[in-house]
């Protein structure tokens, strides 16, 4: 790809449909296949949009979610390559679509020179040659989708019987992409799920064809070095390779967070620098091995890729870890969420992002998954969350059940973010006689939950005035706390320029380098965790916490030194960075465990 960013799944809806809007410039994206219903009337409104008939699935039809997944994953393929062909077949005027995908190129990638030498050309011969040659090396972005491994809940037909193991939710979902026409990559999120990764298997688009080629990859979103070996192991034994390790930020990214043990995402990447050829060497040899057991010969290793995700916020960062580790392209996901033309935030929630703080965006329990989520303090849901607290009405009705995990007090497994569980765990935190003060932490820990099935769908039904009579219009929204720099709504041109280094969009405003503020949440995030052991600390936890404030330790030790070798790099910003260091480290002493 000419691009050296992509775009990463942004919740349910905010990034559903951005291949659409994006692909045909050549930028790859990421839609989430979670929420197949979204997906339906998605498929429903691009359809009829093109002038297309649409014929629906009904969620009581056989294999529906797998077949609605397929149905608007080959709708996008087919819409962009319409919308590509058509953009190719543009002639090369000034302001046209065609100009638009070489303009928005960074200006170092050999399109990008080749389409400014263009330019200069007064031969008219040669000029058309060159543009013939241009046209020819052009490619659209990926359609990639991407699935939350344990998101796996177990389906039931109406009678109340199991519909089987390959009918759970990210099986469905997977086969879905697996027997759609893109040829993209499916990115696997939220840890391992042995039963999914084995069903990759039954796929043959997941193998080399006879040309060596992969029709569909697999790239897995990961937090750690050790996790990454560990799955890619596992999968590369079954003849799958992970085409891509995506590396996100523990604690400094949008939606669910997964915090590492104190590992930072500097010296977790300088792991990946060290150990990654080591790495796909090994890997390729069990995946060798695996293929010549199922009869395909495989003489060379796949591409494999590395690329990092995770509150970077200007070009010079991005730059930086393209350069240093050695990476193959960098995520960008909130700040997209500012850029009306790429992505689905609704008017009112838009406003909202453009004049929060920082405060406003904080670390949560409100995901029912139990995972800890990035919320955002001003949103319609949590605003209605709270309308609710104040009615006695705790809770949310369930409608999708997609997060449907909890067997506490049913036998079928329900939400934590639902009215029907809140009250039952309510009630039972009534009859135990706790001390005021415990009482008010666990009841927060319980009402804390909000609902994400319809909370992160309901700013694409907005905008797209989509919205059924009596449909929840409550939006939860999910971005990371790097989205508290940027300011206002911003051009597709505008954020892309950013990017690349052309413009400055954080010009003058006040802004922690990203490792910065990522070990600064990390620290936040030891304190709590410290505070809410102080009743009982075990000697098992005061390890543990012990262990973590060492490797963060440790982080900042890399980075003194990271920073110090990269001053002539780094100019007027080198002193900033180091202040800022001496302050966390100070700050993280302090924590006594």
């Amino acid at each position: 790809m000419s691009h050296t960013f992509h775009i990463p799944v942004l919740g349910l809806g905010y990034s559903i449909d951005t291949p659409l809007k994006i692909a045909r410039y050549g930028i790859s994206s990421t839609l989430s296949i979670v929420d197949d219903e979204l997906i339906e009337r998605m498929r429903q409104y691009h359809t009829r949009l093109a002038g297309e008939t649409f014929t629906p699935i009904l969620k009581k039809e056989d294999d529906a979610r797998a077949r609605r997944i397929t149905a608007y994953l080959n709708l996008v393929d087919r819409l962009i390559n319409r919308q590509f062909e058509e953009l190719k077949a543009l002639p090369f005027e000034t302001g046209n679509d065609l100009c638009r995908y070489f303009e928005l190129l960074p200006e170092y990638s050999r399109l990008r020179q080749g389409y400014d030498l263009m330019l200069e050309l007064q031969d008219n011969w040669q000029k058309k040659h060159l543009q013939g040659l241009l046209k020819q090396e052009m490619k659209p972005g990926a359609i990639d989708v991407n699935i939350m491994s344990k998101v796996d809940k177990m389906n039931y037909a109406a009678n109340g019987d199991s519909s089987g193991d390959l009918n759970t939710d990210a099986l469905a979902a997977l086969r879905g992409f697996a027997i759609s026409n893109l040829q993209s990559s499916v990115i696997l999120s939220a840890g391992m799920n042995p039963r999914l990764y084995s069903y990759l298997e039954t796929f043959a688009d997941f193998y080399p064809d006879e040309n060596g080629l992969l029709h569909k990859k697999v790239i897995l979103k990961v937090s750690d070095f050790r996790s990454a070996f560990i799955q890619a192991r596992f999968l590369a034994k079954k003849g799958i390779w992970i085409s891509e390790f995506r590396v996100e930020s523990g604690l400094n990214c949008g939606g669910h967070a997964f915090a590492t043990e104190g590992y930072l995402l500097g010296p977790i990447l300088e792991e990946f620098r060290q150990k990654r050829q080591e790495m796909a060497e090994e890997l390729f040899k069990s995946y060798q091995n695996a293929l010549l057991e199922k009869g395909i010969t495989c003489a060379e290793a796949p591409i494999q890729r590395l690329s990092v995700q995770g509150g970077i916020g200007t070009a010079l960062e991005n730059d930086f870890l393209l350069d240093h580790y050695e990476l193959d392209a960098t995520g960008w996901g909130s700040p997209f969420l500012l850029v009306p033309e790429v992505t689905n935030v609704d008017k009112e929630t838009l406003e909202q992002l453009e004049q929060a703080e920082e405060e406003d965006y904080y670390l949560s329990g409100a995901s029912p998954l139990g995972i800890l989520f990035n919320n955002f303090g001003k949103s319609t849901s949590e605003i209605l969350r709270q309308k609710r607290l104040d009615n006695n009405r705790p809770g949310s009705p369930c409608t999708k059940k997609y997060l449907c995990t909890n067997t506490e007090f049913t036998e079928k497994p329900i939400c934590t973010a639902s009215r029907k569980y809140q009250q039952l765990k309510i009630a039972q935190l009534r009859t135990q006689d706790l001390p005021k003060p415990e009482y008010e932490q666990q009841y927060q820990s319980v009402v804390e939950k909000i609902c994400l099935c319809e909370g992160l769908c309901a700013s694409a039904y907005i905008k797209y005035d989509m919205l059924k009579p009596r449909e929840n219009n409550a939006v939860a929204i999910c971005p990371g706390p790097n989205l508290a720099y940027f300011s206002r709504t911003y051009t597709l041109e505008e954020m892309i320029r950013h990017i690349y280094g052309t413009v400055d969009l954080l010009d003058k405003v006040r802004r922690p380098h990203m490792f910065i503020k990522e070990l600064n949440l990390y620290i936040d995030y030891l304190q709590r965790d410290l505070q809410s052991q102080l009743k009982e600390l075990s000697d098992k936890k005061k390890k543990q916490l012990t262990k973590f404030k060492l490797q963060l330790q440790d982080g900042i030790d890399y980075y003194k030194t990271l920073f110090t070798e990269s001053a002539s790099q780094t100019n007027l910003f080198f002193l900033d960075w180091i202040r800022e260091l001496t302050h966390s480290e100070a700050k993280l002493s302090g924590i006594a465990i």
